[in-house]
């Protein structure tokens, strides 16, 4: 049952690792390369006429072992949620609930809303250059967030009492009541519909790349149920 399981997560996460790499490719870093233009100041973002800030995406560029690290990078990651998630699954199934393909997908949102869309909420991803604050208080809060996001989504689904919603809504709202460490005011560097569209676009396929996960995992689940 463990090898199959580990199996499982491996392709799971292999393959949308991949997808994920591959939708990163097509939109979002080339996205990443023009905000690097303008945190070096090859483009400035403070007025349409300037000669420094021509329309345009600039591409993949060259830097093939650079975008080697980023598939790498996507694969480890995915893979870890993969194995995450598909623990998570069997522990569903010997409660009595059932896993496949179609609820594997279900759990693949789950993940892309505790582990993504419920920090994004207060730290949502950023273009190279932007000024934040301190990475330790930043990275304690991210950490919070995705595992009260994660407990209160359990309670929603498994526990159906009345103080597991309660407390499930007290933990979903907790991180963002308490609120994410920012500084006292904005140093933006690129252009700001360039940070909306990374960071929508950055969301947008993430959740692809997790429902591809959660439906392999539980089809894989599934057939050795």
């Amino acid at each position: 049952m463990l090898k199959n399981l580990l199996t499982g997560a491996l392709v799971a996460g292999v393959a949308s690792g991949l997808v994920a790499a591959a939708l990163q490719f097509a939109f979002v870093i080339p996205l990443i390369l023009e905000g690097e233009l303008y945190e070096t100041g090859a483009r400035i973002h403070f007025g349409a006429s300037s000669p420094q800030s021509p329309a345009g995406s600039p591409g993949l560029g060259g830097d093939w072992s650079r975008h080697l690290m980023t598939v790498t990078f996507d694969v480890v990651s995915y893979t870890a949620y993969a194995l995450i998630l598909t623990g998570l699954m069997a522990l569903a199934m010997r409660q009595g609930h059932g896993v496949d393909a179609r609820r594997g997908a279900v759990w693949g949102l789950a993940g892309f809303l505790a582990v993504q869309l419920a920090p994004a909420i207060g730290l949502p991803p950023e273009l190279p250059g932007t000024i934040a604050g301190e990475v330790g208080p930043r990275q304690a809060w991210w950490t919070f967030a995705i595992l009260a996001t994660a407990v209160a989504l359990w309670l929603f689904a498994f526990v159906p009492r009345a103080w597991a919603i309660g407390l499930g809504v007290i933990l979903v709202l907790a991180p963002h009541v308490i609120g994410a460490p920012h500084l006292d005011t904005y140093f933006g560097v690129a252009a700001p519909e360039l940070a909306a569209e990374f960071a929508t676009r950055s969301l947008g396929f993430a959740a692809m790349g997790w429902v591809v996960l959660g439906t392999i995992a539980g089809a894989m689940l599934g057939r050795e149920a």
